[in-house]
């Protein structure tokens, strides 16, 4: 479901040459550019290759941009929010469900919950649920949520692991029964699911569909054995992008073809199974570009300097990667002396930040580069600006257009 990357040269070089010819003299180019029809075309594939049991909903944490939101409000059922930023700019360009999952709710955030700002509020902890049961009585109101589950097992090879590990997130699932015990008596708090977000970036559709038939038969083990309806699965998202091979993808129609025949086996549950994509469904649309300021060797090692950084795209450096990347090459040269180049080379790609953590891209082959040429580097629709410490050193902001 992606191209592969001669198709993203070619799609995205035209657009940067008009970029290129208007800035103004003397600019140092960099910038996040992303392809809102290609965003399009890829959510209505996911869309329709999904069957009727499930709701597709995006979370928002992987992108909160605008644009996108708005292109994706077109497409999917709703919207995963984890803040109450999150769940305003929702609300403000969209009438969709909301689901509001968050670790550390805060009461400006209950606020939200009680005042039916969202369809559905995940329960975190014993803790959680008191004080969920505490805003609902206090406001007259009865709290729709789905309790999050960390699974006892570790359920794939993914990059994050959420659950089937010790981390901050969900109920211990060998705490589960207790809790529902605890919302049995709880008045105010409705029953409609479980929650099982487990994982980030896993690239095994086998497995992930695997995961996901676990999930189900779990949820409805619980229900059956607390006699509880059992109204919505919640898997999560946690499809991955292959940033280590852009031509070997995460094999979508394994796992479209999967929840089909777990719709077979499970439909007549009556439940609704929700996927919350997010990093599976923006990557691929962005990219971000930067230009190259300075070629040098150091320790016997080449080096390209950007006008850029892990200040506006911090994936790279947070996940010690090297991005996927290809180069434009710009022709025009002003300067009076000779141009740094390589070529046939290996290079290490840091941005222009004071630190050698500022590193983009290690230890990778280039056939040419020349200072002023870009790098662009792909599948930097998710996680890329707005995750970034963006104030460091308080340089200027990239710049972001739309292809539309």
């Amino acid at each position: 479901m992606m191209l592969t990357i001669e198709d993203q040269e070619a799609a995205v070089n035209e657009f940067i040459d008009c970029l290129i010819e208007k800035r103004a003299e003397g600019d140092s180019f960099c910038a996040y550019i992303y392809n809102l029809k290609k965003l399009k075309d890829h959510a209505i594939r996911i869309k329709q290759s999904l069957p009727d049991f499930c709701y597709l909903f995006y979370a928002m944490k992987a992108n909160p941009d605008i644009r996108i939101l708005k292109v994706l409000d077109e497409i999917v059922d709703g919207f995963d929010a984890a803040s109450a930023g999150e769940i305003q700019t929702a609300k403000t360009i969209s009438i969709k469900p909301v689901i509001f999952g968050a670790p550390a709710k805060k009461e400006y955030e209950i606020k939200h919950i009680v005042h039916g700002d969202v369809q559905w509020t995940n329960v975190e902890s014993f803790h959680d649920l008191k004080r969920l049961q505490y805003w609902g009585d206090k406001a007259g109101t009865t709290i729709p949520i789905i309790v999050r589950v960390n699974l006892k097992d570790d359920v794939s090879d993914s990059h994050l692991k959420m659950s089937g590990v010790p981390t901050q997130f969900g109920v211990d699932e060998r705490h589960v029964p207790q809790l529902l015990r605890k919302l049995s008596v709880s008045p105010n708090l409705e029953f409609k699911g479980f929650h099982f977000h487990a994982m980030s970036n896993n690239l095994d559709a086998e497995r992930h569909v695997n995961f996901i038939e676990l999930c189900i038969k779990k949820a409805i083990s619980w229900s059956r054995e607390h006699r509880l309806s059992l109204s919505v699965v919640n898997v999560g998202g946690g499809v991955g992008i292959n940033y280590f091979n852009a031509d070997a993808p995460f094999e979508w129609d394994i796992l479209s073809q999967g929840l089909h025949t777990l719709q077979k086996r499970y439909g007549a549950e009556g439940f609704k199974l929700i996927l919350e994509l997010g990093r599976y469904m923006v990557a691929d649309c962005g990219y971000y570009t930067a230009e190259v300021i300075d070629i040098k060797e150091n320790h016997g090692e080449q080096f390209a300097l950007l006008r850029g950084g892990s200040h506006h795209f911090r994936l790279p450096a947070a996940w010690k990667m090297s991005h996927p990347f290809f180069v434009h090459p710009v022709a025009k040269w002003d300067y009076p002396f000779e141009r740094p180049m390589i070529s046939n080379s290996y290079v290490t790609i840091t941005g222009e930040l004071c630190t050698p953590n500022d590193v983009l891209a290690k230890h990778e082959y280039v056939n040419e580069l020349k200072v002023g040429d870009l790098i662009i580097f792909m599948f930097t629709g998710a996680y890329g600006w707005s995750i970034s410490h963006r104030d460091f050193l308080s340089h200027p902001y990239p710049e972001v257009h739309y292809i539309d």
